[in-house]
């Protein structure tokens, strides 16, 4: 059987070079979106903050090191829970990670379509309009579609530009933070007992949301065979990328709270919505429009990216055999996993009407997070499980051919390693049970944790059933590598 790291003749070229990796390292470690949600849960978000991003993105940076290194394979942790825990494991956390961005891309186009309305007032009459925003993520997943099919080296430019627009907003409303500090003191008192966080749902809610949002590290691996000098460049971006995130993320926060109280701050549109309180108290006409403009822009950028990044999934599982051939075989023109894009795009479509049903736009885009905190944390625990087993390498035998790791990887000892993997377990684990509350704003909890709970264990079935398909077709007497 062939396997992930044995790439077809005509592979694709090494496109991604450090430059590309931080831009894209930054596009899908920061989502504008979470700093709005943050400053909603006043000063003790900034706390949260920072242990969101010592308990998971630490470990899991350093693992995605440690592992690359060793592991360097297009395919990145379904090639480690391959090796560590079988093929079935493998297959099952590569799909489970594959599915997690179904529901993010329309959650994440929700809100970059809910900034889209402050670029004019008359746009505002669509803010409760579930086909505007429906119409709005199928336009966009479209188009991203097809630019990741014309090849990463077109489709790597718009991952820059949303991590460069980025960047904009971030830096208008740190700007207007501090200048309303100035002229009008703080919209949020920051006593110390503030700092404190609390045990509300609402908040127990909220560190899930903390704990997903600094996934993003572990992409970058999944185009192992498209990054130039993977095993140099992917730990130094990491590191510029890592500070970058958890820095723009609690400055960001900040800076809300400093020019609007935290109780006026919403998941949809709160950024835009500290950004045009300023500006109006400031009399600053046109920075809303300015900065909505960017925080769309960035959001399709990160959309663009995770599709790019996911759909190198079912391309390796097509080359292993667990998918039909044709997701595992290169466009001949573009030399890009066509099928594998197209049906991530399509899928995603999919979700975009499965969360709008039965729901308003604000319970729409709570359920879609819900989801993909609920699937996305699967496949971490894998691979945070992964780091633990692999340290006896020993008892693994060679399993993947050019993937085989190296003497001179960079490494950590067997005691740190272990460390690493059980920090970052255990907080997937507990961002999972707590996604599983629902907010205290979600008017129907009983179908809130019907669709939660029944997407969840469909896709885990489908994802097995999927599976045992493939190997029952991998070991029929008329199957060989030459039919793929």
């Amino acid at each position: 059987m062939s396997t992930a790291s044995s790439l077809p003749k005509s592979a694709p070229s090494r496109v991604m070079g450090f430059r590309d990796l931080v831009l894209f390292y930054v596009v899908t470690g920061i989502s504008l979106r979470w700093i709005a949600t943050a400053a909603g849960h006043g000063p003790s978000s900034l706390v949260i903050w920072f242990a969101g991003w010592l308990f998971l993105y630490i470990p899991l940076a350093l693992s995605v090191i440690h592992l690359s290194s060793r592991y360097p394979a297009e395919g990145g942790f379904y090639v480690w829970t391959k090796i560590a825990f079988g093929e079935q494991a493998g297959f099952l956390s590569a799909w489970m990670y594959w599915v997690s961005n179904l529901p993010y891309f329309p959650a994440v186009l929700y809100f970059a379509a809910s900034n889209v309305l402050f670029l004019h007032p008359a746009l505002q009459r669509y803010s409760q309009k579930p086909a505007y925003f429906v119409a709005f993520s199928v336009f966009f997943l479209l188009g991203l579609t097809v630019l990741n099919i014309l090849g990463l080296n077109l489709a790597k430019w718009a991952h820059n530009l949303g991590a460069i627009a980025m960047w904009i907003p971030a830096l208008v409303i740190v700007g207007l933070g501090f200048i309303a500090w100035r002229h009008f003191g703080s919209a949020t008192s920051f006593a110390p007992r503030n700092f404190l966080p609390t045990a509300h749902v609402q908040d127990m809610f909220f560190w899930s949301i903390v704990i997903f949002s600094f996934i993003g590290c572990e992409s970058a691996s999944l185009m192992a065979e498209e990054i130039k000098d993977a095993r140099r460049n992917i730990p130094r971006a990491l590191l510029l990328a890592g500070i970058t995130v958890v820095v723009c993320y609690m400055l960001g926060t900040f800076c809300v709270l400093l020019a609007i109280p935290s109780a006026e701050s919403s998941n949809l549109d709160g950024l835009a919505q500290a950004v045009a309180h300023t500006a109006s108290r400031l009399h600053l006409g046109g920075i809303t429009e300015f900065a909505a403009l960017f925080i769309v822009i960035s959001n399709i950028g990160a959309a663009g990216a995770y599709l790019a990044a996911a759909a190198r999934l079912p391309f390796v599982a097509g080359l292993d055999g667990y998918l039909p051939a044709a997701f595992g075989k290169l466009h001949p023109r573009f030399k890009t996993p066509w099928v594998s894009v197209l049906g991530q795009g399509l899928f995603g479509i999919l979700f975009v009407f499965l969360g709008q049903a039965g729901s308003s736009v604000a319970n729409a885009y709570n359920i879609l997070v819900a989801i993909a905190v609920v699937i996305t944390m699967v496949p971490f625990m894998f691979l945070f499980a992964s780091m633990i087993r692999l340290q006896n390498r020993a008892r693994f035998p060679a399993q993947l051919g050019s993937a085989l790791p190296s003497e001179s990887f960079t490494s950590f000892t067997s005691y740190t390693s272990r460390i690493l993997g059980l920090i970052g377990f255990s907080t997937s684990a507990f961002a999972t049970l707590l996604s599983l509350v629902p907010p205290p704003e979600e008017t129907h909890k009983l179908l809130y944790l019907l669709k939660l709970l029944g997407s969840t264990a469909v896709l885990i079935a489908l994802g097995l059933l999927i599976f045992h398909l493939g190997r029952r077709r991998n070991s029929s007497p008329g199957f060989s590598d030459s039919s793929r």
